[in-house]
C-alpha cells in the first residue's frame, strides 16, 4: 500500500481526521495524532470570518506547536471571498493545506447554498475551486463532498471531473446524499465509480468506518486511495492506533477494546488538552460533557455516576468521578457501532430556485457564515 500524495504532502499511514464542528479542534487532533499517523484537520472555518480576521475563527485556526501538516477546512459560497481566504492563510503561513466544504448537509449551511448544495451549481463550483487553488499558491488544495442533493440530484462525478480541470490535488466522497444527512448506509460503490472517473488524481472514501476492518474493506472494495474518518473516531481515538496498524500491516485486524479503566485514562487526558486548548477550565469542561456519552457507551455505569461525570465543572471533579468508575470492567459488546447523528431528513433547505439552473453561477445573496465551526 502506497502513501496518500496530496500535492507535496506524503500522508502515511492514508487516513484523514474528517472536519467537525465542536470536535476536531487542536485538543482533539492531539489526541488522535497521539494514536497514529494521518492528516488531521480542524474544524470548518468560514472564509468570511477569517478575511475579517473574526477573533473567535482566529483562535478556531490555530495548530498546536509541532502540529504538522497543518490542515484547516474552508467554507465559503463566494470564490472573490474563498480565493481572499486562501491567499491569507499562504501568504501568512497559517496552513500546509486547505480543505473546502462541499459536504456539510446542515440546514443553515444549506439553505444558503453552501455545503453539500454547492456541488449542484456546476459553474459556481468551477469558479470557486478555480479562486482557490490560485489564492493558495503551493498550498495543496482538497475538497470533501457528498454524492449530491438527493438520489434526483447527484453531482459528485461532474464535480469530481471539474476538481481535475481547476487543479485539485485530491476529492474526498461521503457515500450519502444530503438529504440521507448520517442515516441509512453509505454507498461505497459511489466511491468505486469516481474513483474511476478521476483516476488523475487520489479519491478518499467516508461513510460508515467504524473499525480499522471497515477501512480495509473499504479501500479493497473501492480502490480508494485513503479514508476520512468521522464519526467513527468519537470517544475512539484509539482507532487511529487500530488504523495505523491495520494499513501498515503491522497488526492484525484486531480492534483495540480497553478496560473502562484505560477509556477513563483517555477521557481525563482530553479533558486536560481541552483545558489547554481554551484557556478556561470551565468551557473546556463544558465541551467535554458531549464526549462522555460517547466514551462510555455500552459500559454499565450508573445514572447518579453518569450525571456526576456531566454536571462537574472542573477538571479536578471530572478525574475524581472518573475514578470510581470500575477499572476492571471489560469492554462490552454494546461498545460498537454508530456513534453521533445518524437520522435522515425529510428534505434538504435550499435556496429559492436553487434547483432551475444546475449551471447558474451566480452567488446566492447572504451566503457567506461568518461564525466558523458549522
Amino acid at each position: 500500500m502506497e502513501a496518500l500524495r496530496i500535492g507535496p504532502l506524503r500522508v502515511w499511514p492514508p487516513v484523514v481526521l474528517a472536519p467537525m464542528a465542536g470536535i476536531t479542534n487542536a485538543a482533539f487532533r492531539t489526541l488522535c495524532r497521539e494514536q497514529g499517523g494521518g492528516l488531521y484537520v480542524s474544524e470548518m472555518i468560514t472564509t468570511r470570518g477569517l478575511v475579517e480576521r473574526n477573533r473567535k475563527t482566529l483562535a478556531m485556526i490555530r495548530f498546536e506547536p509541532g502540529e504538522s501538516p497543518r490542515s484547516v477546512q474552508l467554507y465559503g459560497v463566494d470564490p472573490e471571498v474563498v480565493g481572499r481566504a486562501a491567499r491569507m492563510i499562504a501568504d501568512e503561513d497559517l496552513a500546509d493545506h486547505i480543505d473546502l466544504n462541499f459536504g456539510c448537509p446542515v440546514p443553515k449551511v444549506t439553505r444558503r447554498g453552501g455545503g453539500s448544495a454547492l456541488p449542484y451549481k456546476r459553474n459556481l463550483l468551477r469558479a470557486i475551486l478555480r479562486a482557490a487553488v490560485a489564492g493558495a499558491g503551493r498550498l495543496p488544495v482538497t475538497m470533501k463532498m457528498r454524492k449530491g442533493i438527493d438520489d434526483d440530484h447527484l453531482t459528485y462525478l461532474d464535480a469530481g471531473r471539474i476538481a481535475v480541470g481547476e487543479g485539485v490535488a485530491a476529492v474526498a466522497l461521503h457515500g450519502r446524499t444530503a438529504v440521507q444527512h448520517y442515516g441509512g448506509v453509505a454507498d461505497w460503490t459511489a466511491i468505486a465509480r469516481l474513483k474511476e472517473a478521476v483516476p488523475e488524481i487520489p479519491v478518499l472514501g467516508n461513510g460508515d468506518i467504524w473499525s480499522a476492518a471497515d477501512a480495509v474493506r473499504m479501500m479493497d472494495a473501492t480502490g480508494c486511495d485513503g479514508v476520512v474518518v468521522g464519526r467513527g473516531c468519537l470517544g475512539r481515538p484509539w482507532l487511529f492506533r487500530d488504523l495505523a496498524a491495520a494499513l501498515t500491516g503491522e497488526g492484525a485486524l484486531r480492534p483495540a477494546r480497553p478496560p473502562l479503566g484505560e477509556v477513563a485514562a483517555v477521557m481525563a487526558r482530553h479533558a486536560a488538552l481541552l483545558v489547554e486548548c481554551f484557556g478556561s477550565e470551565p468551557h473546556a469542561i463544558a465541551d467535554f460533557r458531549k464526549h462522555i456519552g460517547w466514551y462510555l457507551k455500552g459500559f454499565t455505569v450508573g445514572a447518579e455516576t453518569r450525571r456526576a461525570l456531566a454536571t462537574t465543572e472542573t477538571l479536578e471533579g471530572l478525574r475524581a468521578h472518573l475514578a470510581e468508575l470500575d477499572p476492571d470492567q471489560p469492554w462490552p459488546a454494546g461498545a460498537e457501532g454508530p456513534r453521533g447523528k445518524s437520522s435522515p431528513r425529510e428534505r434538504v433547505h435550499l435556496p429559492d430556485g436553487w434547483l432551475d439552473d444546475p449551471y447558474d453561477g451566480v452567488v446566492p445573496q447572504g451566503a457567506e457564515l461568518e461564525t466558523s465551526g458549522g
